[in-house]
């Protein structure tokens, strides 16, 4: 190949180079394939132990990621033609280059050019623009259980899958006023279970918003966290790391920028709250399950006739759990928002609660934290976990 188009090679390879190192988690494979008259020759590179492997003529070589512009252009020098084919996770990239030209073309995968009209797939699945969308995200979908193999939701997840993308879409604005600022993010996931949402998440930051990530998922059961190990690994998540622990157990130097909790139970919530605060983390998404603490404490005197009925009891102290969290945020300088995750008809337990660190101490609203206290009996967990005075 002559000079011109080397150099022309060259520099969308460079480009390849800076690719690569940006997705380095989702990047499968590169094969070259150099072409003399009728001959060809093919070459292949690829991930080893977090190296990069290159194999050209029964020869195999571990080289520099910033070299491997150089190494595939140092070849093509003794050939007529070549073409290489870059693949990641959702995209492939072509490069064809021989002596009149030089051109690169992007593919989008094959799942996501047959992507599925998921709102024709099934009654209960909606006809919104879904951020995690079937066709796209299928390895990611059906690794965590939710597409069977004829690439459809399976019916006992579509609830699941509804609720999953809900979240994505409830803490989108979050993220992306997050990256205004910031070049990464790294979420931590206080009773990450199975992971579902860790998962999704990262799929979402990495390879919609593109942006780079880290997660850390904590939970006091060995088989989730192993099971969530696995996915990982399936997935070529290479960051993301699970430890078996609890909550309020966990320590850690690592800066984290944003906690989530969805359904951990009773004080639970409030030990991920308190593990954020007391970690000084800008962010935190909660979604409350059970709320045993303030139903057994509270009391109200001027509600009696109204809270003698144990079910109405029961829901007035999750609005008290919930406010009283809030409230206690407030004080701490956060700015707090409490929405509706899913429809109550899918669960009572269908409340989230978004902070975001933007302002110093309230005292105001500290003093209202105070006299609500005092007016209701109560002594909260989360107030001694965070040692608020």
């Amino acid at each position: 190949m002559n000079k011109q188009s080397l150099n022309k090679l060259s520099l969308f390879l460079t480009g390849i180079e800076q690719r690569l190192i940006d997705n380095w988690e989702f990047f499968k494979s590169m094969t070259v394939l150099y072409k003399s008259g009728t001959r060809e020759f093919p070459a292949k590179v690829w991930q080893d132990d977090a190296k990069l492997k290159m194999n050209f003529n029964g020869n195999t070589e571990t080289i520099e990621t910033n070299w491997l512009s150089a190494r595939i252009v140092k070849f093509a020098q003794n050939y007529d033609s070549v073409v290489i084919k870059y693949e990641e996770r959702g995209t492939t990239i072509v490069i064809e280059a021989d002596d009149k030209n030089v051109k690169m073309k992007t593919q989008d995968s094959k799942e996501q050019k047959e992507a599925i009209k998921v709102h024709n797939e099934a009654p209960q699945i909606s006809n919104r623009d879904y951020y995690i969308k079937v066709g796209q995200a299928d390895e990611l979908l059906k690794e965590i259980g939710i597409l069977g193999s004829n690439g459809k939701i399976k019916n006992d997840m579509i609830r699941k899958y509804n609720q999953i993308d809900h979240f994505v879409e409830l803490i989108d604005d979050m993220l992306r006023e997050f990256f205004k600022e910031n070049e990464s993010i790294t979420i931590l996931d206080c009773g990450c279970g199975k992971s579902y949402l860790t998962f999704v998440l990262n799929y979402y930051i990495r390879e919609v918003l593109k942006k780079p990530c880290r997660f850390i998922g904590l939970d006091y059961s060995n088989t989730v966290i192993e099971a969530s190990k696995r996915i990982a690994q399936n997935l070529g998540y290479r960051n993301m790391e699970f430890k078996v622990t609890d909550i309020r157990n966990f320590q850690t130097s690592e800066k984290i920028d944003m906690v989530i909790s969805l359904h951990a139970c009773n004080t639970a919530t409030d030990e991920a709250i308190a593990l954020a605060v007391n970690n000084n983390v800008k962010s935190m998404v909660m979604v409350p399950c059970c709320q045993q603490e303030i139903l057994k404490q509270y009391s109200y005197p001027p509600f009696e006739q109204i809270i003698k009925h144990g079910i109405l009891k029961a829901r007035m102290a999750d609005v008290i759990t919930d406010g009283i969290r809030a409230l206690i945020l407030e004080a701490l300088g956060y700015k707090v928002s409490i929405v509706e995750y899913i429809s109550p008809t899918e669960t009572p337990k269908n409340l989230m609660l978004r902070a975001i660190k933007t302002q110093a101490p309230d005292s105001r609203a500290l003093a209202e934290y105070k006299k609500l206290k005092e007016m209701l009996g109560i002594s909260p967990t989360l107030e001694k976990l965070i040692f608020l005075k």
